[in-house]
């Protein structure tokens, strides 16, 4: 498969803030999801400063067996800088997902959605040019306020900026830190963590990015 990329990937960091900008108006925030078969998670780290290595695995759902998996290597073109991570990675993910002979009904990406500054971090980048629905499965905060988060397992309390709701702050795993859900594209909060908790089983991390984390970083 081949996915159209809608901009250059070649900016300075002011421009890409910019487009951010721009396309978050096509984040679709609300369930756009057919029957889901097959999800993938998605992860990227680096072989040295100059290239990304990312990972995608597909997965069964809900048996949560490995259907197929890709890598790709990709040079580095863009600085890291904070809030800009889908302009350093997402041409290595995208490339991973290429190389896939299944599409996935649903990603889930190592990362933040609309749970950015400018509600558009790499899994909504990621969902608005590939089109399948994404959810942000971050392991750290990146913006917003949220309280207390009960110690059970599903339990669950709103990131929050202002008065706005951003993600949920989820208890996967009974007294571990939890993780930071967020709308990506095409996918309600609500569906977000029913599908990110039926993806867990004794861990803290969904299976889609134990497998995704350990292709990337082997």
């Amino acid at each position: 498969m081949r996915f159209r990329i809608p901009h250059r990937w070649d900016l300075t960091p002011k421009e890409a803030a910019a487009l951010q900008q721009k396309l978050r108006d096509e984040v679709i925030a609300e369930d756009r999801l057919g029957e889901v078969r097959l999800v993938a998670g998605l992860d990227a780290g680096f072989d040295d400063k100059n290239t990304a290595r990312a990972a995608v695995a597909v997965l069964s759902f809900p048996e949560l067996e490995l259907v197929e998996q890709a890598i790709a290597r990709v040079p580095v073109t863009f600085p890291y800088v904070p809030g800009l991570l889908s302009f350093r990675e997402l041409p290595a993910l995208i490339a991973a997902l290429e190389k896939l002979q299944h599409l996935p009904d649903l990603l889930l990406d190592d990362g933040q959605g609309i749970a950015h500054p400018r509600r558009f971090g790499i899994a909504s980048h990621l969902g608005v040019i590939t089109g399948i629905p994404t959810i942000g499965v971050a392991k750290t905060r990146l913006i917003g306020e949220h309280g207390p988060v009960p110690k059970r397992r599903g339990a669950w309390t709103s990131l929050m900026d202002g008065d706005e709701t951003i993600g949920a702050v989820l208890r996967t795993r009974s007294g571990v830190k939890p993780l930071y859900i967020s709308i990506g594209h095409k996918v309600s909060l609500d569906t977000a963590i029913r599908c990110v908790m039926a993806c867990c089983t004794r861990y803290r991390l969904p299976e889609t990015t134990r497998w995704a984390h350990r292709l990337a970083s082997g």
